[in-house]
Protein backbone atom coordinates (compact mmCIF):
# COMPACT_ATOMS: atom_id res chain seq x y z
CA UNK A 1 0.00 0.00 0.00
CA UNK A 2 1.10 3.50 -0.70
CA UNK A 3 2.22 5.79 2.04
CA UNK A 4 -0.27 8.23 3.19
CA UNK A 5 0.29 11.71 2.90
CA UNK A 6 1.30 13.50 5.84
CA UNK A 7 -0.01 17.32 5.44
CA UNK A 8 1.56 18.75 8.36
CA UNK A 9 4.85 16.88 8.01
CA UNK A 10 5.41 18.46 4.27
CA UNK A 11 7.98 21.01 3.78
CA UNK A 12 6.19 23.49 1.52
CA UNK A 13 2.90 25.02 2.33
CA UNK A 14 -0.46 24.94 0.71
CA UNK A 15 -2.42 28.45 0.43
CA UNK A 16 -6.08 27.55 0.52
CA UNK A 17 -7.99 30.19 -1.16
CA UNK A 18 -12.12 30.22 -0.31
CA UNK A 19 -14.69 31.13 -2.80
CA UNK A 20 -16.15 34.18 -1.35
CA UNK A 21 -12.89 36.23 -1.39
CA UNK A 22 -12.79 35.53 -5.14
CA UNK A 23 -13.26 39.38 -7.25
CA UNK A 24 -15.69 39.02 -10.43
CA UNK A 25 -15.24 41.34 -13.13
CA UNK A 26 -17.71 43.51 -14.42
CA UNK A 27 -18.91 43.35 -17.58
CA UNK A 28 -17.51 46.16 -19.76
CA UNK A 29 -20.94 47.60 -20.72
CA UNK A 30 -21.85 48.09 -16.88
CA UNK A 31 -18.84 50.03 -16.24
CA UNK A 32 -19.87 52.97 -17.55
CA UNK A 33 -22.46 55.18 -16.50
CA UNK A 34 -25.56 56.41 -18.18
CA UNK A 35 -26.17 59.17 -19.30
CA UNK A 36 -28.38 61.60 -17.34
CA UNK A 37 -31.38 62.27 -19.96
CA UNK A 38 -33.29 66.05 -19.19
CA UNK A 39 -36.80 64.88 -18.36
CA UNK A 40 -40.12 67.15 -18.04
CA UNK A 41 -39.17 67.59 -14.07
CA UNK A 42 -36.23 68.73 -14.45
CA UNK A 43 -34.84 72.33 -15.57
CA UNK A 44 -34.80 72.76 -19.46
CA UNK A 45 -32.17 73.68 -21.59
CA UNK A 46 -31.34 77.71 -21.33
CA UNK A 47 -32.84 79.46 -24.70
CA UNK A 48 -31.21 82.60 -26.34
CA UNK A 49 -32.40 85.83 -25.86
CA UNK A 50 -32.58 87.07 -28.85
CA UNK A 51 -35.80 85.32 -30.76
CA UNK A 52 -34.89 87.30 -34.40
CA UNK A 53 -34.33 84.40 -37.30
CA UNK A 54 -31.24 84.42 -38.88
CA UNK A 55 -30.04 84.89 -42.32
CA UNK A 56 -30.34 81.50 -43.36
CA UNK A 57 -33.07 80.47 -41.18
CA UNK A 58 -35.43 82.53 -43.24
CA UNK A 59 -37.14 80.76 -46.33
CA UNK A 60 -38.18 81.96 -49.55
CA UNK A 61 -41.75 81.42 -50.84
CA UNK A 62 -41.69 78.14 -53.47
CA UNK A 63 -42.16 79.32 -57.14
CA UNK A 64 -45.52 78.63 -57.43
CA UNK A 65 -46.15 80.57 -54.56
CA UNK A 66 -44.89 83.38 -56.06
CA UNK A 67 -46.08 83.09 -58.67
CA UNK A 68 -50.09 82.72 -57.52
CA UNK A 69 -49.36 85.82 -55.37
CA UNK A 70 -48.01 88.10 -58.23
CA UNK A 71 -51.04 86.72 -60.68
CA UNK A 72 -53.07 87.86 -57.94
CA UNK A 73 -51.97 91.68 -57.31
CA UNK A 74 -51.77 91.92 -61.08
CA UNK A 75 -55.28 90.18 -61.54
CA UNK A 76 -53.48 88.42 -64.49
CA UNK A 77 -54.71 85.26 -62.43
CA UNK A 78 -51.44 82.28 -61.49
CA UNK A 79 -51.48 79.04 -61.34
CA UNK A 80 -53.35 77.05 -58.91
CA UNK A 81 -51.34 75.49 -55.67
CA UNK A 82 -53.16 72.88 -55.05
CA UNK A 83 -53.46 71.21 -58.46
CA UNK A 84 -49.97 71.87 -59.30
CA UNK A 85 -48.43 73.48 -62.03
CA UNK A 86 -49.07 72.06 -65.99
CA UNK A 87 -46.52 71.40 -67.97
CA UNK A 88 -48.21 73.35 -70.35
CA UNK A 89 -47.93 76.63 -68.81
CA UNK A 90 -44.03 75.88 -67.53
CA UNK A 91 -43.43 75.79 -71.46
CA UNK A 92 -44.92 79.22 -72.11
CA UNK A 93 -43.07 81.06 -70.12
CA UNK A 94 -39.63 79.43 -71.40
CA UNK A 95 -38.92 79.06 -74.70
CA UNK A 96 -36.13 77.27 -74.99
CA UNK A 97 -38.20 74.37 -73.29
CA UNK A 98 -40.65 74.33 -76.00
CA UNK A 99 -37.87 73.88 -78.86
CA UNK A 100 -37.07 70.83 -77.09
CA UNK A 101 -40.15 69.70 -75.97
CA UNK A 102 -41.75 66.95 -77.87
CA UNK A 103 -44.40 67.82 -81.03
CA UNK A 104 -47.27 66.92 -79.20
CA UNK A 105 -46.89 69.18 -75.94
CA UNK A 106 -45.81 72.12 -78.56
CA UNK A 107 -49.25 71.66 -80.00
CA UNK A 108 -51.07 71.59 -76.87
CA UNK A 109 -48.83 75.07 -75.83
CA UNK A 110 -49.70 76.71 -78.79
CA UNK A 111 -53.85 75.80 -78.70
CA UNK A 112 -55.66 78.27 -76.81
CA UNK A 113 -56.62 76.10 -73.75
CA UNK A 114 -57.92 77.76 -70.62
CA UNK A 115 -55.27 78.92 -68.13
CA UNK A 116 -55.29 76.59 -64.81
CA UNK A 117 -56.65 73.37 -66.74
CA UNK A 118 -55.57 70.09 -67.88
CA UNK A 119 -55.68 69.76 -72.00
CA UNK A 120 -56.02 65.70 -71.46
CA UNK A 121 -58.65 64.14 -69.76
CA UNK A 122 -58.63 62.15 -66.76
CA UNK A 123 -60.03 58.61 -66.54
CA UNK A 124 -62.79 59.95 -64.19
CA UNK A 125 -63.40 62.43 -67.29
CA UNK A 126 -64.08 59.40 -69.25
CA UNK A 127 -65.85 57.51 -67.59
CA UNK A 128 -68.29 60.44 -67.13
CA UNK A 129 -68.57 60.98 -70.83
CA UNK A 130 -69.21 57.45 -71.28
CA UNK A 131 -72.12 57.56 -68.79
CA UNK A 132 -73.62 60.74 -70.59
CA UNK A 133 -73.19 58.89 -74.01
CA UNK A 134 -74.93 55.68 -72.64
CA UNK A 135 -77.83 57.62 -71.02
CA UNK A 136 -78.47 59.48 -74.74
CA UNK A 137 -78.16 56.10 -76.51
CA UNK A 138 -82.12 54.91 -74.91
CA UNK A 139 -83.56 51.90 -74.22
CA UNK A 140 -82.40 50.25 -77.61
CA UNK A 141 -79.01 49.65 -76.08
CA UNK A 142 -79.77 49.40 -72.13
CA UNK A 143 -77.64 46.95 -70.04
CA UNK A 144 -74.61 47.59 -72.66
CA UNK A 145 -71.47 49.76 -72.59
CA UNK A 146 -70.80 49.86 -75.94
CA UNK A 147 -73.09 49.80 -79.51
CA UNK A 148 -74.74 46.20 -80.02
CA UNK A 149 -73.06 44.38 -83.60
CA UNK A 150 -75.17 44.96 -86.63
CA UNK A 151 -76.84 41.97 -87.99
CA UNK A 152 -76.30 39.39 -90.04
CA UNK A 153 -73.07 38.84 -88.35
CA UNK A 154 -70.01 38.50 -90.37
CA UNK A 155 -68.87 34.77 -91.28
CA UNK A 156 -65.72 34.91 -89.44
CA UNK A 157 -67.25 36.82 -86.44
CA UNK A 158 -69.32 33.20 -85.43
CA UNK A 159 -67.13 31.18 -82.80
CA UNK A 160 -67.02 27.91 -84.56
CA UNK A 161 -65.16 29.64 -87.39
CA UNK A 162 -63.06 31.57 -85.90
CA UNK A 163 -60.06 29.81 -87.50
CA UNK A 164 -59.55 29.62 -91.37
CA UNK A 165 -61.49 26.40 -92.99
CA UNK A 166 -58.30 24.94 -94.00
CA UNK A 167 -56.66 25.11 -90.22
CA UNK A 168 -59.94 23.59 -89.13
CA UNK A 169 -60.01 20.99 -91.65
CA UNK A 170 -56.01 19.90 -91.25
CA UNK A 171 -56.95 19.90 -87.58
CA UNK A 172 -60.01 17.26 -88.13
CA UNK A 173 -57.86 15.17 -90.48
CA UNK A 174 -55.14 15.31 -87.49
CA UNK A 175 -57.22 14.12 -84.79
CA UNK A 176 -57.53 10.42 -83.57
CA UNK A 177 -59.83 8.85 -81.16
CA UNK A 178 -61.55 12.23 -80.12
CA UNK A 179 -59.04 14.04 -78.95
CA UNK A 180 -59.61 17.41 -80.48
CA UNK A 181 -56.90 19.25 -77.74
CA UNK A 182 -54.21 17.28 -79.18
CA UNK A 183 -54.50 17.94 -82.61
CA UNK A 184 -55.27 21.47 -82.10
CA UNK A 185 -51.84 21.46 -80.29
CA UNK A 186 -50.13 19.75 -82.99
CA UNK A 187 -51.59 21.74 -85.81
CA UNK A 188 -49.84 24.45 -83.38
CA UNK A 189 -46.48 23.15 -83.70
CA UNK A 190 -47.06 22.87 -87.25
CA UNK A 191 -47.70 26.41 -87.98
CA UNK A 192 -44.76 27.46 -85.59
CA UNK A 193 -42.34 25.62 -87.58
CA UNK A 194 -43.64 26.48 -90.83
CA UNK A 195 -42.82 30.33 -89.76
CA UNK A 196 -39.49 29.95 -87.62
CA UNK A 197 -38.05 27.73 -90.60
CA UNK A 198 -36.25 29.56 -93.12
CA UNK A 199 -37.57 30.16 -96.48
CA UNK A 200 -37.95 27.27 -99.44
CA UNK A 201 -36.13 27.11 -102.43
CA UNK A 202 -38.50 26.24 -105.24
CA UNK A 203 -38.22 23.76 -107.83
CA UNK A 204 -38.99 25.02 -111.20
CA UNK A 205 -39.86 21.09 -112.29
CA UNK A 206 -42.61 20.98 -109.69
CA UNK A 207 -44.25 24.32 -110.20
CA UNK A 208 -46.82 25.20 -107.31
CA UNK A 209 -49.84 26.72 -107.83
CA UNK A 210 -50.41 29.82 -110.24
CA UNK A 211 -49.89 33.31 -108.13
CA UNK A 212 -48.10 32.01 -105.05
CA UNK A 213 -46.08 34.97 -103.52
CA UNK A 214 -42.21 34.54 -102.83
CA UNK A 215 -40.44 32.21 -101.26
CA UNK A 216 -39.20 35.07 -98.49
CA UNK A 217 -42.75 35.84 -98.13
CA UNK A 218 -43.83 32.30 -96.92
CA UNK A 219 -42.87 31.95 -93.07
CA UNK A 220 -44.35 35.40 -92.68
CA UNK A 221 -47.75 33.83 -93.37
CA UNK A 222 -47.93 30.28 -92.02
CA UNK A 223 -51.87 29.65 -93.02
CA UNK A 224 -50.69 30.82 -96.61
CA UNK A 225 -47.62 28.81 -96.32
CA UNK A 226 -49.52 25.47 -95.65
CA UNK A 227 -52.36 26.51 -97.92
CA UNK A 228 -50.10 26.88 -100.85
CA UNK A 229 -48.32 23.12 -99.68
CA UNK A 230 -51.84 21.53 -99.84
CA UNK A 231 -53.21 22.71 -102.98
CA UNK A 232 -49.71 22.35 -104.96
CA UNK A 233 -50.42 18.76 -104.41
CA UNK A 234 -54.23 18.36 -104.59
CA UNK A 235 -55.71 15.95 -107.38
CA UNK A 236 -57.87 17.38 -109.63
CA UNK A 237 -59.70 14.08 -110.18
CA UNK A 238 -60.18 10.92 -108.53
CA UNK A 239 -60.79 7.22 -110.68
CA UNK A 240 -64.28 5.41 -110.03
CA UNK A 241 -65.00 1.78 -110.72
CA UNK A 242 -68.29 1.07 -112.03
CA UNK A 243 -69.44 -2.58 -112.48
CA UNK A 244 -71.70 -4.31 -114.99
CA UNK A 245 -71.17 -1.63 -117.48
CA UNK A 246 -69.47 -3.64 -120.33
CA UNK A 247 -70.42 -6.74 -118.84
CA UNK A 248 -67.96 -9.95 -117.59
CA UNK A 249 -68.48 -8.89 -114.08
CA UNK A 250 -65.03 -6.10 -115.24
CA UNK A 251 -65.42 -2.71 -113.76
CA UNK A 252 -65.19 0.18 -115.78
CA UNK A 253 -62.40 3.09 -114.47
CA UNK A 254 -64.59 6.74 -114.68
CA UNK A 255 -62.33 10.12 -113.69
CA UNK A 256 -64.94 11.86 -111.36
CA UNK A 257 -64.06 16.19 -110.62
CA UNK A 258 -63.43 16.55 -107.05
CA UNK A 259 -64.38 19.23 -105.17
CA UNK A 260 -62.05 21.87 -103.28
CA UNK A 261 -62.62 20.24 -99.94
CA UNK A 262 -62.10 16.53 -101.32
CA UNK A 263 -59.15 17.89 -103.20
CA UNK A 264 -57.53 19.30 -99.73
CA UNK A 265 -58.53 16.30 -97.80
CA UNK A 266 -57.33 13.75 -100.19
CA UNK A 267 -53.86 15.76 -100.06
CA UNK A 268 -53.83 15.85 -96.42
CA UNK A 269 -54.20 12.14 -96.46
CA UNK A 270 -50.97 11.91 -98.28
CA UNK A 271 -49.28 14.54 -96.45
CA UNK A 272 -49.98 12.44 -93.12
CA UNK A 273 -48.94 8.89 -94.70
CA UNK A 274 -45.62 9.76 -95.84
CA UNK A 275 -44.98 12.06 -92.52
CA UNK A 276 -46.01 8.82 -90.49
CA UNK A 277 -43.53 6.23 -92.80
CA UNK A 278 -40.94 9.02 -91.57
CA UNK A 279 -38.33 7.94 -89.15
CA UNK A 280 -38.52 9.28 -85.64
CA UNK A 281 -35.90 11.41 -84.71
CA UNK A 282 -36.31 11.38 -81.06
CA UNK A 283 -39.05 11.11 -77.86
CA UNK A 284 -42.04 13.43 -77.43
CA UNK A 285 -45.26 14.50 -78.04
CA UNK A 286 -44.12 16.52 -80.97
CA UNK A 287 -42.23 14.69 -83.69
CA UNK A 288 -45.34 13.74 -85.41
CA UNK A 289 -46.15 17.69 -85.78
CA UNK A 290 -42.52 18.14 -86.87
CA UNK A 291 -41.99 15.38 -89.52
CA UNK A 292 -45.60 16.83 -90.78
CA UNK A 293 -44.41 20.53 -91.31
CA UNK A 294 -40.95 19.01 -92.36
CA UNK A 295 -43.02 17.02 -95.19
CA UNK A 296 -45.12 20.61 -96.10
CA UNK A 297 -41.76 22.24 -96.14
CA UNK A 298 -40.27 19.22 -98.67
CA UNK A 299 -43.96 19.66 -100.80
CA UNK A 300 -42.71 23.32 -101.38
CA UNK A 301 -39.64 22.41 -102.56
CA UNK A 302 -40.16 19.68 -104.70
CA UNK A 303 -38.87 16.86 -102.39
CA UNK A 304 -41.72 14.83 -101.30
CA UNK A 305 -43.17 11.69 -102.88
CA UNK A 306 -46.85 13.31 -102.49
CA UNK A 307 -45.69 14.44 -106.41
CA UNK A 308 -45.93 11.40 -107.48
CA UNK A 309 -48.56 10.17 -106.10
CA UNK A 310 -50.48 12.68 -108.06
CA UNK A 311 -48.78 12.62 -111.57
CA UNK A 312 -49.75 9.09 -111.07
CA UNK A 313 -53.92 9.52 -109.96
CA UNK A 314 -53.75 12.39 -113.39
CA UNK A 315 -52.48 9.79 -115.50
CA UNK A 316 -55.01 7.13 -114.84
CA UNK A 317 -57.49 10.05 -115.11
CA UNK A 318 -56.51 10.74 -118.74
CA UNK A 319 -56.28 7.58 -119.67
CA UNK A 320 -59.90 6.61 -118.23
CA UNK A 321 -61.56 9.54 -120.15
CA UNK A 322 -62.01 7.07 -123.00
CA UNK A 323 -64.61 5.60 -121.17
CA UNK A 324 -66.69 8.15 -120.56
CA UNK A 325 -68.36 7.19 -124.12
CA UNK A 326 -68.95 4.03 -123.35
CA UNK A 327 -72.10 2.97 -122.91
CA UNK A 328 -73.55 0.35 -120.84
CA UNK A 329 -75.39 -3.04 -121.52
CA UNK A 330 -79.14 -3.11 -122.44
Amino acid sequence: MPPRLQLFRSGRSIIVVSRASQQTQQPLCLRFSPRRNITADEKPLPTAENTESGPNESQLPHVSEEAAAMGKITGEGGPEIEQGTPVQEILKRDEESQEKAPKVMQQQVQSNSPNGTRSFSTLARRRQEAMVGFQEKGAETAGHSFDLPALPLAANLHLKYRYAPIVKQVTNLLMRDGKLSVAQRNMAMILNHLRTASPPTFNPERPLVPGSPPASHLPLNPILYLTLAIDSVAPLLRIRAQKGVIGGGASLQLPVPLSLRQRRRQAVMWILDAASKKPARGSGRGQFAQRVAEELVAIVEGRSGVWERRGGIHKLAVSARANLNVRGRR
